[in-house]
């Protein structure tokens, strides 16, 4: 194993139990060493994600106590055995990392990625998990090309807004959802073509696009539009459901597909897109060059200290944001 000086104990998140965003409490830890095919990274930054406020809050059992965090970004200190993808000094970024909310994190070489010079540690950590979604469905869902007009629901999220830019730079006309005034100009800053209300958003898309529909609707609000999103299609359109933040969609007549006009509907999810090390890379490859190339924006909204990890989540759960929230040792 490869190694540079580092402390036997760090500063850590640690949740004893479920609850509110209190239970986050600081804590020493130890440091562990890498074992074989994985690396010791020093954290930059790490990405504070939804799904960590449904395993604090008990929604997502986990095995107490632990250590919240998966995306990350930060400098190798130690390599274990069987690595050759990464050496000691070495700056990477990942989303599959285990226990990121600390100064340092373990991950197996093959989740992780290289950060190319010209691509700070915030945006690296910033970036893998929103970015490798809105790359996957734009990219390998459905691949929007320049002929294409698209329907991109909640366009001032953190997918949203990464995914309209994605489009944007290939040439595809978009539209999109918000719910105010505020979301709408952060939608127009992404390069949204039309941005509309969630009422009535079936009949404006149907007049944007002169009554033909769109290509492809992709659709994380769930419930409260998905039967809407199915008939802003044109004929043999595909609806993308990758979430459902208005809740789950429940089982449907798939006969309605056929009398909607041989529509299409999937529902993904990103593991299955970064299934292999060869694809991660690619995903995650291609947005830091789609960064430094200036065709993408990563909007990071809030910076918080490691030891306000609390406040962090209640930013998040409060909806405020307006970026990516990430925690800073």
């Amino acid at each position: 194993m490869t190694t540079q000086n580092i402390p036997t104990h760090q500063q850590a998140i640690l949740v004893h139990e479920t609850g509110a965003p209190d239970v986050l409490k600081i804590a020493e830890a130890p440091v562990e060493q890498p074992g074989e095919n994985q690396v010791l990274v020093k954290t930059a930054a790490s990405g504070v994600n939804f799904i960590e406020t449904y395993q604090r809050s008990g929604v997502y059992p986990m095995d107490l106590p632990y250590t919240p965090g998966d995306e990350a970004a930060g400098t190798v200190v130690a390599v274990g055995s069987g690595v050759t993808k990464f050496k000691v000094g070495d700056r990477l970024a990942t989303a599959a990392a285990q226990s990121t909310y600390q100064e340092y994190f373990l991950v197996d070489a093959q989740q992780a990625v290289a950060v190319p010079d010209g691509i700070s540690d915030e945006v690296a950590a910033a970036l893998p998990l929103q970015g490798m979604t809105a790359h996957y469905l734009t990219r390998s869902t459905f691949e929007v090309k320049p002929e294409h007009t698209v329907l991109f629901h909640a366009g001032a999220g953190g997918v949203g807004g990464l995914a309209i830019q994605l489009m944007k730079a290939v040439g595809a006309t978009v539209i999109t959802t918000v719910s105010t005034d505020e979301k709408e100009a952060i939608a127009r800053a992404h390069g949204a073509d039309h941005v509309l209300r969630y009422e009535n958003f079936e009949t404006e898309v149907r007049e944007i696009t002169g009554g033909e529909g769109v290509d492809v609707v992709y659709d994380s609000v769930g419930l409260a539009t998905f039967d809407s999103s199915l008939k802003t299609l044109k004929r043999r359109g595909m609806a993308v459901l990758f979430g459902g933040a208005s809740g789950q969609v429940p089982p449907f007549d798939l006969q309605t597909l056929n009398k909607l006009g041989s529509l299409y509907v999937t529902r993904p999810s990103l593991w299955a897109y970064i299934a292999t090390e060869e694809e991660l890379t690619w995903r995650l490859e291609e947005l830091f060059k789609s960064v430094l190339a200036g065709d993408l924006k990563v909007t990071i909204d809030q910076k918080f200290p490691l030891e306000k990890a609390a406040e962090a989540h209640a930013y998040l759960e409060d909806r405020k944001t307006r970026g990516k929230v990430i925690l800073v040792p």
